[in-house]
């Protein structure tokens, strides 16, 4: 049998147990401030972060949800002294109990001078400080941007010293420069200023300067911020820091392309001062016409030294004008020598071209062709008739010795060497017939009688001689007129000019009617041979 059991202690379940240990925990701890180091730091999935709260003797587990760990200033990391608040509670599942955590900040300056070292030399690792990725500084921007706080002094320190030196374009993106929500809304300046188009309504920066004055450790940290340091070092627009005093330092001082040891200094670098560049401008002008003034007299004095030891145009280019002349006058007597031996050969073949020579020339050729037409034609009566007694020889012959085909082949050749003594024939009468047929037009072209076919008439004095001037003829004169169909007797009247005869207007010259080619006298027709 069992044993009974006379305990008068209440008896709780598991679950019971563990519900009533959460509640005394939570209740008598509910709000608690603990110092220690951090161990093992581990972010699950849902973004909650656990880690490890511990000292020399003791180790309590934590939890920071993921709401909480998104407003942190920094990221919890193993080692790091911290000073923790939050509330104490249990977790059933596991029967431990752990710390709720609601706020983390480093446990005092030299557990953030640690954590800040430590980024530095990781930003270093990776390049983010390197020289070689630092932008120059534009000489005089047109637009400047400026990330810090519309209420603080440090905005108005910056527009007073550019109005000072070199007034220019400033944008004002007000953030936070302290807090937890400064870093987020630095970074989100700078990226912000980089978005801009550059030919966009809000004109976009040629430079920016991120500004604050100075402060603790705690309340620069926002510009220590990975975010922060990882914006400046993707700007595409160059950025001076000028964070805090001369001694103060961040992580934005490293990664920037300038570091301004205060925020009056970043104006001063952003702008030169106005005047200074007038001045400078003056000079480098009274300098430049100096030079100027100083290079023209050297060259002038060259020039003339140099002039002078060149020879004279004249000198240099009167042998030259006398060759000239002497060629051009032996050119011209050679052109006038050459027009007088041309005009005397012109005048030679002229007087063979009368029209009285060519007129015997065709007539010559006419009797020519004639005694060759006679000569062809007795030339193929004998011919035929030399050509009819072989064909009757050759007849009697074939009759007797040679058969029918033999006297058929005979009479084939003999109708092809008819042919081709006939084509001959009729060839060169074609070609005698063509000369003489330009023979008579070249004699009519140049006859006196087809230019007076064209309208011109012929003077001649009453002694038959004939009249080429008209200034030749005296006054009262009588002149026979001879046309191309008639002659008529004319007295010449005194005139009152000597220009040169102009038609009427409205008169036109009467073309002359064509001139038929004759016929060639003596040309034999075509006939046949027998």
């Amino acid at each position: 049998m069992s044993e009974v059991s006379t305990s008068n202690a209440h008896e709780f379940t598991v679950s019971e147990l563990a519900g009533a240990l959460k509640r005394t925990v939570e209740e008598t701890y509910g709000h608690v401030r603990v110092r220690g180091e951090l161990g093992r730091v581990t972010i699950a999935r849902s973004g909650h972060v656990y880690m490890d709260l511990k000292d020399d003797r003791a180790v309590i587990s934590s939890i920071v949800w993921k709401g909480v760990a998104s407003k942190f200033r920094f990221a919890p990391e193993e080692g790091l002294e911290v000073i923790a608040e939050g509330r104490l509670s249990t977790y059933p599942g596991r029967s431990q109990y752990q710390l709720i955590i609601e706020k983390l900040e480093p446990a005092g300056a030299g557990a953030l001078m640690a954590l800040l070292e430590e980024r530095r030399k990781k930003f270093q690792a990776e390049g983010l400080f390197d020289d070689a990725h630092k932008q120059p500084i534009p000489f005089l921007p047109q637009t400047i941007g400026v990330i810090t706080s519309p209420t603080g002094a440090v905005i108005r320190d910056i527009l007073h010293r550019l109005a000072d030196r070199f007034p220019r374009h400033v944008l004002l993106w007000p953030v936070l420069v302290q807090g937890d929500k400064a870093a987020e809304q630095v970074s989100t300046a700078i990226a912000g200023f980089n978005a801009l188009p550059k030919d966009g309504p809000v004109p976009r920066p040629d430079l920016l300067i991120v500004a604050r004055g100075g402060g603790s450790i705690e309340d620069l940290w926002g510009f220590n911020e990975e975010n922060v340091v990882r914006a400046a070092a993707g700007s595409k627009i160059p950025l001076i820091s000028a964070i805090g005093h001369e001694t103060d330092w961040t992580l934005l001082d490293y990664v920037a392309d300038r570091r301004a040891p205060t925020p009056t200094g970043a104006a001063e670098m952003a702008v030169p001062v106005r005047t200074e560049l007038l001045n400078s401008l003056q000079n480098q002008q009274m300098r430049l016409s100096s030079a100027v003034t100083s290079l023209q007299l050297r060259k002038q004095t060259e020039l003339r030294a140099a002039a002078r030891g060149l020879p004279r145009p004249e000198d240099l280019l009167g042998v030259l004008s006398q060759r000239f002349d002497y060629v051009a006058a032996r050119l011209m007597r050679g052109l006038e020598s050459g027009l007088d031996a041309r005009a005397q050969r012109l005048s030679g073949i002229a007087g063979r071209l009368r029209p009285q020579g060519l007129q015997t020339a065709i007539t010559r050729r006419f009797e020519e062709i004639d005694a060759l037409s006679r000569r062809l034609q007795q030339g193929n009566r004998r011919l035929s008739t030399q050509n009819g007694d072989r064909i009757v020889v050759m007849a009697a012959r074939l009759a007797r010795q040679a058969p029918r085909q033999a006297l058929q082949n005979h009479q084939q050749n003999l109708h092809t060497l008819w042919q081709r003594g006939h084509a001959a024939m009729q060839r060169a009468l074609r070609e005698h017939g063509y000369k003489v047929d330009s023979a008579a037009k070249l004699l009519r072209s140049l006859s006196h009688e087809g230019v007076l076919a064209r309208g011109f008439a012929l003077v001649h004095r009453q002694d038959g001689s004939l009249v080429r001037t008209g200034a030749a003829l005296q006054a009262g004169e009588a002149v026979d007129l001879q046309f191309s169909d008639i002659r008529r007797q004319a007295r010449i009247e005194d005139g009152t000019d000597n220009e040169p005869f102009k038609p009427k207007p409205g008169l036109k010259p009467r073309s002359p009617k064509p001139v038929k080619s004759k016929a060639v006298k003596g040309t034999p027709g075509q006939g046949s041979l027998f």
